[in-house]
């Protein structure tokens, strides 16, 4: 039997479904048409975003309202994922804190030999995590998906309630 939708509920699963799609756009854009190739964490932060994208899709086909909440929850759970994801690699960036992977660099070349130098570079990581490609009021991209995403979700859940 199929239960109608609410308003609340219409806009919660379009914001789900449309956020990170719109994110993975720019991304790809970023990337393709910008020459900003993504790091390590860039591409932990795309994976929550395309998962998003099936139980949000799935959501617009499902009669029972209670199986499409849950769809469009968990799409929203799954945005904010990409968001904390974002948060992590922003503090890395800002140097609020260490990377955690190897697409960091805390190399210190002073008193290296040349071979020492060379060697050190290298091994230093093409893509790197701590140093933001591209910002725009200082905010970099990680720090606009963590805006986004987390913003996103959290109008997703708001909506979710409302429409109870």
């Amino acid at each position: 039997m199929s239960t109608p939708r609410t308003r609340n509920e219409t806009r919660a699963n379009l914001i789900a479904f449309f956020l990170p799609l719109a994110l993975l756009a720019g991304a790809w854009g970023s990337q393709v048409f910008g020459g900003l190739y993504p790091c390590e964490m860039c591409h932990w932060q795309r994976w929550p975003h395309y998962a998003a994208l099936v139980p949000a899709l799935a959501a617009f086909f499902v009669a029972q309202r209670s199986i499409r909440g849950s769809l469009v929850i968990l799409a929203a759970l799954l945005i904010a994922v990409s968001g904390a994801i974002g948060v992590a690699h922003a503090g890395v960036e800002y140097g609020w804190w260490q990377g955690f992977t190897a697409c960091t660099s805390t190399v210190n070349l002073d008193g290296l030999s040349a071979t020492d130098r060379l060697n050190a570079i290298m091994h230093a990581p093409v893509i790197r995590c701590d140093v933001a490609q591209w910002t725009l009021g200082g905010i970099s991209l990680a720090g606009f998906n963590a805006l986004l995403s987390l913003g996103g979700a959290a109008a997703i859940l708001v909506l979710m309630r409302k429409a109870r």
